[in-house]
């Protein structure tokens, strides 16, 4: 699987992102030629080599050359993606990683999502890192990106559209929840709400940079030189390593003894609906001697604040606990098949070279309500004619 690693050495921002793109490979003709597709005027961008600590990096600046409107909205921003000739992937990727800011921001502020604006110039340099961003996953083929713990400045002070702010800045505090981070004593903002978002909205999790088998290697410059340190993102894009697909993920767990068990049931389907990797329930005696019900639920990084929702609004539950796990998994792949009892999707796993195909229970269940045989009789037929 192609991934990309994203290193925080200094941080990470839109602007650095695209750089390190850059200066791993992609072509900034093809960048101008794809992000041109958003039909937006005024907007110039330009690329130079600089260096920090000794280390050759690529620069992005974004010049805005015609006055531009007030405001957006995310309305506005998701109009300007969606009419633009830009493919599916970008497109949804984008605005997965502006959600992420609005979220932040209205959460930061108290407002509703909608009513979040992005002020003129900072829009636009948004829009243009962000989707130049999505762009750059697409062009290199990558399937997945990871990072290192995120690096975050504190101590200093920024100036803002609302005021002066501290670092690092709430949105961006807001938007890491859940995800790996590093506080560092640099009174910088190495790490800005565009910058965490890509990470948020993308990433798979942190991972180890000794299970990359790296093929490009770019570096991504912030725009000025930091005393302690590198003011630098890498990339590393690359293969993953590992004869199992594997991820980083979370269990949330809680200990429950005073809720209504008709619940249970309702409470696993939603937290399997918005992106449990896993939800289960275990029988267990709690203090005092009392029956209780151990709630688990395994979620990527990315999902954990929409999880822990669930697990507060519809569950008895004052607290959780949340541990870090990893995950290996055989390959596996949905595929359409003929049989003798039609045409039915089947799970293709792949392990040792050998390929198996294995009857799926949504699949058996519509054949056996359709057909009127028991389920039994279905994998009974399907694990005889593929097994």
């Amino acid at each position: 699987m192609k991934i990309a690693y994203l290193d925080t050495i200094a941080g990470i921002s839109g602007d650095m992102t695209l750089g390190a793109f850059v200066s791993a490979g992609m072509q900034l003709e093809d960048l101008k030629r794809e992000i041109a597709k958003l039909n937006l005027t005024g907007i110039e961008l330009e690329a130079s080599r600089v260096e920090r600590s000794g280390i050759s990096a690529i620069k992005i600046d974004v010049t805005i050359t015609e006055k531009q409107k007030q405001h957006r909205h995310l309305s506005d921003i998701f109009r300007i993606i969606d009419e633009s000739k830009l493919n599916n992937r970008v497109k949804e990727n984008s605005k997965k990683i502006f959600s992420e800011v609005a979220r932040a921001e209205a959460n930061v502020h108290n407002i509703a999502v909608d009513k979040v604006h992005f002020h003129e110039v900072g829009a636009l340099d948004s829009i243009i890192d962000v989707v130049g961003t999505a762009i750059c996953l697409d062009k290199f083929g990558i399937e997945s990106v990871y990072s290192s713990p995120v690096k975050l400045g504190s101590g200093g002070y920024t100036n803002a559209d609302h005021g002066k702010l501290p670092i690092p800045v709430p949105a961006t505090v807001e938007i890491l929840r859940g995800y790996p981070i590093i506080l560092t004593d640099i009174g910088y903002e190495l790490t800005t709400p565009t910058g965490a978002a890509i990470i948020k909205a993308l990433s798979s999790g942190v991972l180890s940079i000794e299970k990359i088998k790296i093929e490009y290697v770019g570096y991504g410059a912030g725009s000025i030189n930091i005393p302690q340190t590198p003011n630098l993102l890498r990339i590393m894009i690359g293969e993953l390593v590992s004869t199992f697909e594997e991820d980083e993920s979370v269990i949330i767990e809680t200990n429950i003894d005073d809720m209504n068990p008709e619940i249970y049931p309702f409470v696993i389907e939603r937290l399997i609906n918005r992106g449990a990797l896993d939800a289960f329930l275990i029988p267990i005696i709690m203090k005092k001697g009392r029956p209780g019900i151990l709630l688990s639920a395994i979620v990527n990084r990315n999902k954990l604040d929409e999880i822990l929702t669930i697990f507060f609004q519809e569950t008895t539950s004052l607290g959780v606990r949340i541990s870090p796990i990893d995950r290996r998994k055989i390959e596996r792949s949905c595929r359409e098949v003929k049989s003798r009892l039609g045409n039915v999707n089947m799970k293709l796993v792949f392990y040792n070279g050998k390929e198996r195909l294995v009857p799926e229970f949504e699949e058996c269940k519509r054949l056996s309500s359709e057909m009127n045989i028991p389920l039994r009789d279905v994998y009974s037929i399907l694990e005889s004619e593929f097994g």
